[in-house]
């Protein structure tokens, strides 16, 4: 089996894992949605502290890193909670194709952090992405509209977080990254899990188990599936989480996208589409022409 097809296993593993965590948090619905974050985070901590000892290279973060990891804590943080609100008020497929904007975001974000140069053809991709996000959204619907308009919110800090963590590749190790995101979520969501505190059922402690679960499932399957293959190879297959979602979402709570949800997707997705194979194409151009000046 080929480093790549292991990627896209890895993957569609981790998209999968991502789409029951969305799962686990509407069945935890009236669970206060700061309560929600901070069990997904302390499952994360506890495996990210588990594998930063086994690597045995310590919790040091080099002092060139630290402000770009505190970034991606804080957006990450920010993404987390207003991606669970999307969740416990729409349906879970929506939500997670606002959340799977992500990709998109990082894009704009990467020319501002990372002086990253777009081209053309990658504003126009981008723009393509955010009409079909503004079907999703349903612009207008008023209060209606507000969960999306998180959720959205949450897609564009997760590509802010994205971007950080690339500032800051080669300097931290990816676990080290997940253990201090952990850290500063739990602490975060701490205070104010405990004034909106709410005494938990059975069910409920259940359900936001599974959430911690399935979150640091995904976690480890994305990461695996970027150790074996660039993003730019198997990224798209990342957006089979809104095909699971649907999948679940219909199975387990009724929920059925409607028309306009569906034709946002299609659009979001032959975006990414797009995006992906003329990554791979620029890939083979600049290979040819390497080949070629040698």
């Amino acid at each position: 089996m080929s480093s790549r097809t292991k990627g896209i296993i890895y993957i569609i593993g981790a998209a999968f894992c991502f789409a029951l965590m969305n799962l686990f948090v509407r069945m935890s619905a009236e669970v206060p949605v700061f309560e929600q974050c901070f069990f997904r985070n302390i499952v994360g901590l506890l495996i990210a502290g588990a594998m930063v000892l086994r690597d045995g290279s310590g919790f040091a973060c080099p002092r060139g890193a630290r402000l770009g990891v505190l970034l991606r804590s804080i957006f990450g943080t920010i993404g987390i909670a207003a991606n669970y609100y999307a969740i416990d008020h729409m349906d879970i497929s929506d939500a997670s194709m606002l959340n799977k904007l992500s990709p998109f975001f990082a894009t704009v974000f990467s020319v501002w952090v990372l002086h990253e140069a777009a081209r053309l053809k990658d504003w126009v991709i981008l723009l393509v992405a955010f009409l079909g996000a503004l079907l999703v959204i349903k612009p207008g619907g008023g209060m209606a509209s507000l969960p999306a308009f998180i959720g959205f919110i949450g897609g564009a800090a997760a590509g802010l977080a994205y971007t950080f963590v690339r500032s800051v590749s080669g300097k931290v190790k990816k676990w080290l990254i997940i253990f201090y995101f952990s850290a500063f979520s739990c602490l975060a969501f701490l205070p104010l899990m405990i004034a909106t505190y709410k005494p938990l059922s059975l069910y409920q402690l259940l359900s936001l188990i599974g959430v911690g679960v399935s979150a640091s499932g995904g976690q480890i399957c994305i990461t695996s599936a970027y150790t074996y293959a660039p993003a730019r190879d198997i990224s798209v297959f990342d957006y089979s989480q809104v095909i699971f979602a649907a999948i679940l979402g219909f199975v387990f709570l009724g929920q059925i996208p409607d028309y306009l949800s569906v034709a946002g997707y299609a659009i979001i997705i032959g975006a990414a589409v797009w995006k992906w194979y003329t990554g791979i194409k620029d890939k083979q151009q600049n290979a040819f022409l390497g080949k070629r000046d040698g």
